[in-house]
C-alpha cells in the first residue's frame, strides 16, 4: 500500500486504521518485526525535539524489515527525508505561535517540493492531556482545554474551512487523560474531515473507546515504548 491508497483509505474505509509512532531516539527494531505480524497501516516517524536519532536512518532501518508505509511525523523542517513515502503537513492550529503556525512552513516548502514528497495537510490540535507534553514545551503553545467543548470543535472547522485534509486531534505523549469520547464524537459530528487521535492510549480499553467514538485512526506511541508486546493486544481491535 502506497501513501496515496493510505489516504484513500483513511477517507474512504468505515474500519479506523492503526498507525504505530516510532521515535527515532527511541527506535527499537522489535517494535518493527511485531507490527509485520499485526494490522499496522502505517509507521508515523518524527518527534517534537530529536536528541540522537536520526530521520532518514530510522526510515531505511524500518525498510528494511518491512513494507508497512512509512509517513513522516516531523516536529520541524530539519526531519524531512525523501526516504519516506508521505508526510503529515502539520499546522499547530490550537497554538497561537506563528512559527508552527506557517513560518516553518515557508521554511520546508522548497525542501519538500525539491524531494518530491506526497504529503496530507493536516490541522494539528494539541488537547491537554493533564502533562506538560513535549509539543507544548517546543512550540511555546498553549493546548486547548477539553472542557471548552465549543472551541476544540470550532477550531476543527475552522480547520476544515481553510482546506486542511484532515485533523490530528492529539492529547500529547505520555498523557495522563487520553480524549474524551463525547469530544471525539462532537468533532466527528461537526466536521466531515477524516480524524487522527493519539495520546495516552496506553490500553486496549482506552483504544476501543476511540475506536467506538469514530476515530478514522488511532495512533500509538509512548506507550509501545514501554511494551512493544502491547501493540499485539492492541491489534486485535483493528
Amino acid at each position: 500500500m502506497n501513501f496515496k491508497e493510505l489516504i484513500k483509505k483513511l477517507n474512504a474505509s468505515k474500519k479506523p486504521l492503526l498507525a504505530v509512532l516510532i521515535d527515532p531516539d527511541k527506535f527499537d527494531p522489535e517494535l518493527i518485526h511485531l507490527a509485520n505480524k499485526s494490522k499496522t497501516a502505517c509507521f508515523l516517524v518524527g518527534g517534537s525535539k530529536l536528541e540522537t536519532g536520526d530521520v532518514t536512518k530510522t526510515i531505511r532501518a524500518i525498510k528494511k524489515i518491512s513494507n508497512i508505509p512509512v509517513i513522516l511525523f516531523p516536529g520541524n523542517e530539519t526531519q524531512l527525508s525523501k526516504a519516506a513515502d508521505g508526510l503529515l503537513l502539520l499546522s499547530l492550529l490550537s497554538g497561537r505561535n506563528p512559527d508552527y503556525l506557517i513560518s516553518k512552513h515557508i521554511t520546508a516548502a522548497p525542501i519538500i517540493k525539491k524531494m518530491k514528497l506526497p504529503y496530507l495537510p493536516t490541522a494539528y490540535l494539541l488537547i491537554d492531556g493533564g502533562a506538560l507534553s513535549t509539543t507544548q514545551k517546543v512550540t511555546n503553545t498553549l493546548p486547548l482545554d477539553p472542557k471548552n467543548k465549543a472551541e476544540v470543535i470550532n477550531t476543527a472547522l475552522a480547520a476544515e474551512q481553510l482546506g486542511f485534509k484532515a485533523i490530528y486531534l492529539e492529547a500529547g505523549s505520555g498523557a495522563k487523560k487520553t480524549i474524551t469520547s463525547t469530544l471525539i464524537k462532537s468533532v466527528k459530528k461537526e466536521v466531515t474531515l477524516p480524524l487522527i487521535v493519539g495520546g495516552g492510549l496506553d490500553s486496549v480499553i482506552k483504544v476501543k473507546e476511540v475506536i467506538n467514538s469514530g476515530a478514522n485512526m488511532i495512533v500509538i506511541g509512548n506507550a509501545l515504548e514501554k511494551n512493544v508486546f502491547l501493540l499485539t493486544e492492541i491489534s486485535k481491535c483493528f
